[in-house]
This record gives C-alpha cells, sequence and structure tokens, in this order.
C-alpha cells in the first residue's frame, strides 16, 4: 500500500521498488522537523472522540501503519473517528512468498493492549480488518500446499486478533498471468486459481453476513487491463490487469473494491484518452471504467462487467508525503460531484450513468497516520462533505426486456444478433447475452457470438442490465443454426509491398499493400523468428528487438476460413545502439541504461520491461533525468 505501484514515486515502495521503512531515531527526527515547521503537538492531536456513522452508506476507509515510518505512530483507539473502517497494515510473508505461510505481530503493543484496541473500535461500530501484503508482502500462491497453508495461517490471524475481515493489498509480483491465459472468466495461471480459492474458503468459513472482504489493487492490476492483459499481449508486462480474475471470481462476496488512484503512469479510459492522476478527471475516468466495465484487452469478447456502485471505493493519498498523485480535498469532491451527484466534468463524462452513481462506496486513503500527521485534513473534510449528501435509496427497479431479437449474419462459427434497446429508471448500462451454459456481455443492442459449432442449433435470449446489477426479464428466445462447414479453399492474395517504414535499433514498422480474397480477407499474420501475431490492419510495429541484427519477417493473409496466402518477406537489420538510443515500449531496460525521449537523457533506474504511459517523465521511479 505504501510503495511505488505503477511503478512511480510513492511514499514507500509499492510494486517494483523495495519498501524503506525509517529507523526509529530518523522517523523521530522527521516528526521534530515536522513540528519545528509549524505543525505544533496540539494540531497533531485526535480530534474529539466522537462516533461518526456513515451518511448514506459512504465509507471512508483507511490504512493504519504496523510499523514506523515517519509519519508517527498511533494507536488504534486514536483513529480520527471519521474513519468507518481501519485496515490493520500489514500481514506478511513468513519464509519467503512461495509459502503462503502468513504472520502477524503488533507494532509497539502489547497483544493483550492491541487486542483491546481492536475490540474498541468495533464497540463504536467501526470495522477493523487485517491487511495482507503492501510493499514488503509479496505472496504468491503457486501451489495448492501454499493455498491451504494460506487459508490456515490467516484465519489464525483473524481469529486471534477479532478482524472482522480480509483486505488483499498483493503487490509487485504476487499476481501475474502466463503467456495464453487470456480468459479473465476462466483464468488458468496457478497464483490467480489458488488465491481465488483461498478467499472463497476464508469467506465460507465465516459467512458473508459476518465477514468483511475487499481489495485494494493498483492501476495497473485493474484498468490498465483494457490497454493490456498480460495474458494475452505480445511484449507487455504479464502482471498487466491480473487482479481482474480474482476480481471477477469473488464479485459476489468482494464487498468492496478500493483501487489505489495514486503512483500510477497515464491510463487510457473509456474515452480512449490518457488520464493522469492527480485531479478530479482521473478519479472520475478510473471509476468509471468500473462501473461501467469495459472489454479486456480491447476484446468485446472478453467483457469486464461492471461492479455495483457500493462496491466502488476512490483510493487516495492522505497528504503529499503520504504518495504521489496526492489530490487536494476541491478536486476531490469535484470528483464526488461528478461521480455521486452527476455534475458531469468539462475533460470527462461519465459513460455508465449521466446522471452519477449516488450509491457510490465510498473513499479510502493512505493512511491514518499521515491522516492525523495532516491535522485530519482528509478525514474531517470528507467526512463533513459525504455527511452532507441525502442518502439515496437502493435502486431495485429492473429494465425492460430487449424486444426484436434477431439474427442478422452468421457463419459456421459465429452468429450476429440484434435486439432493440431497454429502458430503466436510471439508465441500462449493457447486456447479457446467454446460449446454453455460456454467456457474453456488451455495452451496445449488438453482438457477434463466436467459437460455436457447424451445422449446430444453439438458442440465444438476451438480458438488460442496470448500474444497481439488477437484470431484465429475458427477450424471447431466438433459434439459429449455424452455417455448415465452409468448403471455400482458395487463399487470399499474397500481401504485395512488404517494407520497413521505420526502424530503430529495437524495433522495426513493417508495412504492405492490401490482399484480396474471394470472400474476403479477415486479417494477416506477421512472423519472424519463433514469434507470430494476427493484425487487423495493413501494418504492424514490431518491438523487443536486439540492435545490430538481421531479422526475417513474412506477412500472410488469412480469410475467415482460415486460408492462409503465400508468403511476402523481407529481411531487416535493426539499427546499431547507441549510447543513449530512443526510449521505447516493450524494450527490456537494465539498470544504468540510457535512452533518451523528448529530447532530454534519461538512466535506468531499476531493471524492468516499458508499456505505453510509462514514458521516462512520467515515471521517475524508473527513469533518472540526466
Amino acid at each position: 500500500m505504501e510503495g511505488n505501484s505503477f511503478p512511480n514515486p510513492k511514499e514507500e515502495n509499492h510494486l517494483t521498488l523495495p519498501r524503506f521503512r525509517l529507523p526509529r531515531r530518523l522517523a523521530a527526527a522527521c516528526l521534530s522537523l515536522a513540528l519545528a515547521a509549524g505543525l505544533s503537538a496540539a494540531s497533531l492531536s485526535a480530534p474529539k472522540a466522537v462516533d461518526a456513522a456513515p451518511a448514506g452508506g459512504y465509507k471512508i476507509v483507511g490504512y493504519w501503519h504496523n510499523f514506523d515510518n515517519g509519519s508517527g505512530f498511533i494507536r488504534l483507539r486514536d483513529v480520527s473517528p471519521d474513519f468507518d473502517v481501519i485496515n490493520v497494515s500489514f500481514a506478511e510473508p513468513v519464509g519467503g512468498s512461495a509459502t503462503g505461510n502468513i504472520g502477524f505481530a503488533p507494532y509497539n503493543y502489547t497483544e493483550a493492549d492491541f487486542k483491546a484496541d481492536v475490540a474498541y473500535l468495533k464497540s463504536k461500530g467501526k470495522k477493523v480488518l487485517i491487511s495482507i501484503g503492501g510493499a514488503n508482502g509479496q505472496v504468491q500462491l503457486a501451489s495448492t500446499a501454499a493455498r491451504d497453508t494460506f487459508v490456515s495461517t490467516v484465519s489464525g490471524i483473524i481469529d486471534k486478533y477479532g478482524f472482522d475481515g480480509l483486505d488483499v493489498d498483493f503487490e509487485g509480483h504476487s499476481l501475474y498471468l502466463n503467456a495464453g491465459d487470456s480468459d479473465f472468466k476462466n483464468p488458468k495461471t496457478p497464483v490467480i486459481v489458488n488465491l481465488i480459492d483461498a478467499l472463497k474458503t476464508i469467506n465460507s468459513r465465516y459467512g458473508s453476513d459476518k465477514f468483511v472482504l475487499t481489495m485494494a489493487p493498483e492501476t495497473f492490476f485493474v484498468q490498465l487491463g483494457y490497454s493490456f492483459y498480460g495474458g494475452s499481449c505480445i511484449s507487455c508486462d504479464s502482471r498487466a490487469g491480473a487482479y481482474l480474475p480474482v476480481i471477477y471470481a469473488t464479485r459476489d462476496i468482494l464487498d468492496w473494491l478500493q483501487v489505489q488512484n495514486y503512483n500510477s503512469g497515464p491510463i487510457t479510459g473509456l474515452d480512449d484518452q490518457y488520464h493522469t492522476m492527480g485531479n478530479a478527471d482521473f478519479h472520475v475516468a478510473m471509476a468509471d471504467m468500473l462501473l461501467t466495465g469495459f472489454p479486456v484487452a480491447k476484446n468485446a469478447a472478453q467483457f469486464f462487467p461492471a461492479l455495483k456502485q457500493e462496491q466502488v471505493l476512490l483510493g487516495l493519498p492522505a497528504n503529499g508525503n503520504a504518495g504521489g498523485g496526492f489530490t487536494s480535498v476541491a478536486e476531490v469532491q469535484k470528483a464526488l460531484d461528478a461521480l455521486i451527484k452527476g455534475q458531469q466534468l468539462s475533460t470527462y463524462k461519465t459513460r455508465g450513468s449521466a446522471t452519477g452513481y449516488p450509491n457510490l462506496g465510498g473513499l479510502m486513503t493512505w493512511s491514518v497516520n499521515w491522516d492525523k500527521f495532516n491535522n485530519f485534513e482528509f478525514s474531517k473534510q470528507h467526512r463533513a462533505y459525504l455527511n452532507a449528501i441525502a442518502p439515496t435509496a437502493p435502486d431495485t427497479q429492473a429494465p425492460t426486456a430487449p424486444g426484436s431479437l434477431v439474427s442478422t449474419a452468421k457463419t459456421a462459427s459465429s452468429v450476429s444478433l440484434a435486439w432493440s434497446a431497454s429502458t430503466d429508471n436510471r439508465g441500462v448500462t449493457g447486456y447479457v447475452v446467454s446460449y446454453g451454459s455460456s454467456s457474453l456481455e456488451t455495452t451496445g443492442t449488438s453482438a457477434t457470438v463466436t467459437g460455436l459449432s457447424a451445422s449446430t442449433a444453439y438458442t440465444f435470449t438476451v438480458k438488460a442490465k442496470d448500474a444497481a446489477g439488477n437484470l431484465s426479464a429475458a427477450s424471447s428466445p431466438l433459434a439459429v443454426t449455424t452455417n455448415a462447414p465452409s468448403t471455400d479453399t482458395t487463399p487470399p492474395t499474397t500481401p504485395g509491398s512488404l517494407a520497413a517504414t521505420a526502424k530503430s535499433s529495437t524495433g522495426v514498422t513493417l508495412g504492405w499493400s492490401a490482399s484480396t480474397d474471394n470472400v474476403g480477407v479477415s486479417g494477416y499474420v506477421v512472423a519472424y523468428g519463433s514469434t507470430s501475431v494476427e493484425t487487423s490492419g495493413t501494418s504492424y510495429a514490431v518491438s523487443g528487438l536486439t540492435p545490430n541484427t538481421a531479422y526475417t519477417f513474412t506477412v500472410k493473409a488469412k480469410d475467415a476460413a482460415g486460408n492462409l496466402s503465400a508468403a511476402s518477406s523481407l529481411t531487416v537489420t535493426t539499427d546499431a545502439a547507441s549510447g543513449a538510443a530512443a526510449w521505447a515500449a516493450g524494450v527490456s531496460y537494465k539498470t544504468g541504461d540510457l535512452v533518451t525521449y523528448g529530447g532530454k537523457t534519461y538512466s535506468c533506474r531499476q531493471p524492468h520491461t516499458s508499456l505505453q504511459g510509462w514514458e521516462p517523465p512520467n515515471v521517475p521511479a524508473l527513469w533518472l533525468l540526466k
């Protein structure tokens, strides 16, 4: 929770950099400097101890430091009463990240006093959760034995201290996707599958009506999945979007998701524009992705469905010391005005609901300690704002059923459907197309179902869905029989005029003229060495190549029947490496590598594979300006 997460600068390093905890003497010195700078001891004392209940279901969640990092120690019972949920951070792995063995010991507390403070907060109506992971606490449940140990040790911690639930703050390399694990609804990677099993088991042990389950991933692991999905893309980080299968599999038992909207590089929103942290625009765009849903890796067949409004909280730093991307109180409340009240920003318009999300879950902050250090600005100001909003009754009204379901096209392996739009009291957010035991979600009034069997009868129905998760009655069923297997054996013509339109020491951009086919070209296969990739256009940028190396590229056209054309081929030698090559996405950089970007030279600070959006000026945790 505390470190560098996208990666990008943060109070302590959260994803790829180690978390640095200050020695106690240095921490005390930092606090003394703060006092000398004008923060009096009185200004750092707790606010009046009154019980503050969330209005309209709007929660404020804060993380409590189980260590000393210069923000100042605070007893649990002295946490601002404006917080509704306190996450004790962190329980961490014992004996290595792969054991599944999780340990926790209270810092600067006797065990009895810590238990007493947990009980005190619970007596005041607060929820106290144990948060697992953080920057130092990478957890990889790669085996069923590690999974079972995780369940056992986490349950033991919850029982021992009386925690109300569990917050999952897996960071670094805890979660990743194996190559080819492209379906977030049916993950295959062991660290993903075992975590899902473990969370379901722990939840079942305590019961969903009593147990609180939350998650605090970074934008890298969630919203970045709209652009890149680690199991399905070439030359991108295998961790991109890796929380999505976990969130999807536990969505029925997940109380809320509090994505860290800080320490993040620019993220592409549903408007296909970059959004940069630290302002209302970023928070609205990031939340809207979760409240609207999105196609993972922009694949319409892999649609991540919207969460319920009350399941979404905005994660924020409590002050400028707590993390990169600190957002002022005014900007946070501008974002809340847009999300809760529907007062749209000029820079980004919500896609899921033009009138807002009145049942939004609330706010999370790193941390209660930094909140106290900053004279409780975060908890005081935002509690007053949220308490002033009148509660909104839950939406239980389902949309009307979709009408006029028809088939607009079909092949031996696909059926295209269309229907008339449904209506809803607060707006329709999407549709669920069902056939047999399968289903897919879409935001429009049409969809193409692929992967079907030839000469087979299928019955399709469609239901409308609103932002509260209410489903309409099903449309009238539609029976469609797919076409017989294709008898088309005519391949497309060979792509012409294959050329390198640009190149560097690590990349080559290819272009070619379009092929023709008797029934139409569906795409092109670009191959080099043992790598191949499909693209729908007549150009492709290959990255991650070795400098001063000859590569032979081939391009073949492909039609809907799977026929491949003859290949066009081209040999290109990449440019020689210079002392400072131009920065590029998809390149594995090591410490000390020099790159140029925007006319400036940068030195690599830590090994990583670059992604679009991680340009050197955006991620100073990775690049040092020379």
